[in-house]
């Protein structure tokens, strides 16, 4: 049964301590039960809610977590504008965790924006109804003679006006409108949305001020640390824990056995102490020994060799045939045959895990910069035995997350040493080491591909079969390809096959999961065959994009089958990013090349070409990369649209470049940004260029799509520049270095 939400259970409106309009989604316990199902469309989830003081100042709950992407600035932008308030009177507070108030509350995969775009436009626009209504029952004329602008009621024929503010409390005893009679903003009348606005935070990181979870500090709050084994999977088999707890400082040294699951708790050794200094000198002192388990056998140069040797044999299983690949490939006017392949990579962001936790009489309370803090409610329960009712999860801002924290085992680790303790606030803190050794990475891979053109310069055939890591018919976290990854469904002679190799190592999402691994390549592979069909590159993806849609049949189960990339919209940005960058116009000089990329992920449509240079000494220099997509009808915050595909373009290059974690004997070699270099400032482009179309479809979130087609367009152009295809990543290994 479909739970129904009417006016009431809708907005929850109330007067604010102090006087002033409170108003804000709220959904009944027994809605919230069934996941805050409501009739589409949109669905009705819990979002923000808005503040109105007498002085006319404006509070906005920002709900989501906020891990650089800009949430905390982009929603309370959209309900400001719906509530015709200037930006100028808006601050905000970041919510707590909360999922019968507030609903999901997550960052992670370009969700933030299309699942709150609505019911935030919706929440402040009913607000603004109520205040023009309380104007108007106060000067006794018709709601319909009153309009607002600024914060402020008017009535242009009695040439009178009011501030939201004195009317605040009048408005809360209004009856809220009903969702279907709340009309939204054309867009042409957007103030705010659409307009480049600076990051709520701004102020506060570039000046220094404690802001990010790191940060985070309670009265007499001890520090602790947690030893893990570095092969993933291992556990504690003995442990010096009297000699630790002797040293200067040390509260508490303890043995965790942990659940065996990666993603809550690990088994290891926790040292609580008066300061991190002490816990992590005593941490030195530690010697345990370890009972290590099967992944010890696990490592890189095995998973290579055993990749080879599964790429000579059938696959495991078919994920998409579609007409006869051989017949097509034996009439091919040209075939080509490559072998790619991706590491497993760190997510690395710059502040390692960190949560602060205080369990007493019963109950928790955690400070954290978690991606998913609901998934992180629920691990604690399961875990620890702490009813949700009983936690109290306070959402502090993270440095960086790219899907890291989307993963609460630090959150689990911390609340288990603080119910250990009992009483006393303790922050536990990772070293970098701690973060690059115990990171759920981007699965590597291993693609062997074969590709035929016929003498029209048509593309024909194409054949994968991807090694990855799974076991049975079940890949592991983030290692599939699905039916529907480009070219499939363009190509009337397509077979996708997969073959999975055993994997202890644990594996999850990174910014733009699955396509920041697969974009590079099938971009590449797919510009080895217009090179191969005499076809510049552009057009060749475009010729592709014209070809008949060949469908996937509906499931057995009866759900629908998954549709390919829409091809106008990735036509539309392939063409965009072509005029940006003259592509064709002029021939670039020796030693530099543009090349093109683009992929469909995250529901943004985005393509990218890149100006290389390559000097003899294999130096890579990214001159500009144009960036083009198509996000739907609106650009929330142009500015931070940029800021992201900035950002895309310099964290895809560190991909293609230096980041690799290699498996020894089941642990991670590298251990730190010495062996793990990020692209730096001065190896970044001179130039980036960010364009979108907008058009007639839903807005989406651009956090991850921008990145996938940034990997192709670097790594075409340094094939124009020099005529080496690279297809082993990263390029270190053959040699490269950024200029």
């Amino acid at each position: 049964m479909r739970a129904q939400l009417n006016r009431r259970s809708f907005l929850q409106v109330s007067a604010a301590a102090g006087g002033g309009l409170l108003i804000g989604f709220y959904l009944p316990p027994a809605v919230a039960a069934q996941g805050g199902a409501a009739p589409p469309p949109p669905p009705l989830s819990p979002n923000a809610f808005i503040r109105i003081q007498p002085d006319g100042k404006v509070v906005i709950i920002a709900k989501n977590p906020e891990v650089g992407q800009g949430i905390r600035t982009s929603l309370p932008m959209i309900i400001a504008d719906e509530l015709d308030v200037d930006w100028s009177a808006v601050t905000y507070e970041q919510a707590d965790v909360d999922p019968v108030k507030y609903g999901p509350q997550s960052a992670g995969g370009s969700t933030g924006t299309p699942t709150n775009w609505t019911p935030m436009r919706q929440v402040g626009a009913a607000a603004r109804l109520m205040l023009l209504a309380a104007a108007a029952e106060s000067w006794s004329v018709p709601a319909a003679e009153c309009t607002t602008a600024s914060g402020q009621v008017k009535h242009a024929a009695s040439n009178r006006s009011v501030g939201y503010g004195a009317i605040a409390t009048k408005a809360a005893a209004m009856t809220p409108p009903e969702l279907a009679s709340v009309k939204l903003k054309e867009k042409k009348d957007y103030r705010i949305i659409g307009t480049k606005v600076h990051g709520v935070d701004n102020v506060k990181i570039v000046s220094g001020q404690p802001l990010f979870a790191i940060d985070f500090t309670l009265p007499g709050m001890l520090s602790a640390v947690y030893e893990k084994c570095p092969v993933f999977g291992g556990k504690v088999a003995s442990a010096n824990l009297d000699e630790i707890k002797a040293l200067p400082g040390v509260r508490h040294a303890f043995v965790v056995d942990g659940v065996g699951d990666p993603n809550t708790l690990v088994g290891g050794v926790a040292i609580v102490a008066d300061t991190w200094y002490q816990a992590k000198t005593a941490r030195t002192k530690l010697k345990v020994t370890w009972d290590e388990g099967p992944t010890a056998s696990q490592g890189s140069e095995g998973f290579k060799a055993q990749a080879a040797q599964l790429s000579t044999q059938t696959p495991a299983q078919w994920i998409r045939q579609d007409g006869d690949v051989d017949a097509a490939l034996a009439a091919a006017a040209a075939k080509v045959e490559a072998a790619y392949s991706y590491p497993f990579v760190s997510h690395a962001q710059l502040e390692p895990e960190v949560c602060t936790a205080r369990f007493e009489n019963g109950k928790l309370e955690l400070w954290a910069p978690s991606q998913t803090p609901g998934s992180a409610l629920q691990s604690l329960t399961k875990v620890l035995g702490v009813q949700t009712a009983d936690i109290t999860m306070h959402q502090l801002r993270g440095g960086g997350g790219f899907g890291r924290r989307l993963y609460n085992d630090y959150v689990v680790e911390a609340a288990w040493i603080a119910k250990v303790v009992n009483g006393t606030p303790v922050k536990l803190l990772w070293t970098r080491e701690d973060d690059m050794a115990h990171d759920p990475y981007r699965p590597g891979g291993f693609h062997y591909l074969t590709g035929g053109v016929d003498a029209s310069g048509k593309l024909v055939a194409w054949r994968d079969h991807f090694v990855t890591y799974g076991n049975g018919k079940q890949t592991a976290a983030t290692a599939g390809m699905g039916p529907v990854e480009f070219p499939a469904a363009y190509v009337p002679n397509l077979a996708l096959g997969m073959s999975m190799m055993p994997l202890g190592v644990p594996t999850g999402a990174m910014r733009a999961p699955g396509s920041n691994a697969l974009a590079g390549v099938m971009q590449s592979f797919i510009d080895e065959l217009a090179h191969a069909a005499k076809k510049d590159p552009i057009q060749f993806r475009l010729d592709l994009l014209s070809a008949p849609v060949i469908p996937l049949p509906a499931p057995a189960d009866g759900r629908p089958a998954p549709a390919p990339l829409n091809a106008d919209r990735m036509k539309g940005v392939l063409q965009l990013a072509r005029d940006k960058s003259g592509w064709g116009k002029t021939p670039p000089p020796k030693g530099r090349g543009l090349g093109v990329g683009s992929h469909f992920s995250h529901r943004g449509y985005f393509a990218a070409v890149a100006d290389v240079s390559v000097s003899a000494a294999k130096a890579i220099t990214v001159n500009k990369v144009w960036v083009a997509g198509d996000i739907g009808s609106q650009v929330i915050n142009p500015l931070n649209a940029e800021n992201q595909v900035h950002g895309s373009v310099i964290e895809a290059m560190s991909h293609l470049m230096n980041w690799e974690i290699t498996i020894d004997r089941g642990r991670a070699v590298q251990s730190n940004f010495h062996q793990y270099q990020p692209t730096r400032m001065n190896q970044a482009p001179t130039a980036i260029e960010a364009h979108f179309i907008e058009t007639d479809n839903p807005v989406t979130g651009l956090g991850e799509p921008a990145l996938p087609p940034v990997l192709g367009a670097i790594l075409n152009a340094l094939y124009a520049a020099t005529g080496a295809r690279i297809r082993d990543l990263p390029l270190a290994k053959s040699g490269y270095s950024w200029a």
